[in-house]
């Protein structure tokens, strides 16, 4: 891990966020912070993975804003029922998000070592 380690996986979280209409923005910012990190598939994956946490930060902050303060129903049941729902569904984008990212990552710093 370098100094900038941090610094790039931002750098591609913010990508992900501007690059979000490609629909595979995960992968591109992961694979902007492999690139700018360097090294080998170890550290790309790293830089990848970290990149994908921050970038969904923003996302999981909104789900839980959306899904948690507007009531779901009156019955206690129905309430526990949908909070487990949308916990899963939010852990489900964290790790879908972190994945792709970390794919990206790997891909990064490969064109880096090659180039």
């Amino acid at each position: 891990m370098t100094d900038n380690t941090y610094l790039n996986a931002l750098l591609g979280a913010v990508a992900t966020v501007l690059l979000s209409f490609t629909g595979i923005s995960p992968v591109l910012g992961g694979a902007l912070a492999g690139y700018l990190e360097g090294g080998e598939t170890n550290d790309g994956l790293r830089v990848g993975a970290i990149s994908g946490a921050i970038a969904s930060i923003p996302v999981l902050g909104i789900l839980v804003l959306v899904l948690f303060v507007v009531p779901v129903a009156p019955d206690a049941g129905v309430v526990l029922g949908s909070v487990v729902l949308i916990l899963g569904i939010i852990a489900l984008a964290f790790a879908y998000t972190m994945a792709l990212s970390a794919i990206g990552g790997v891909i990064g710093s490969y064109v880096k070592r090659e180039l």
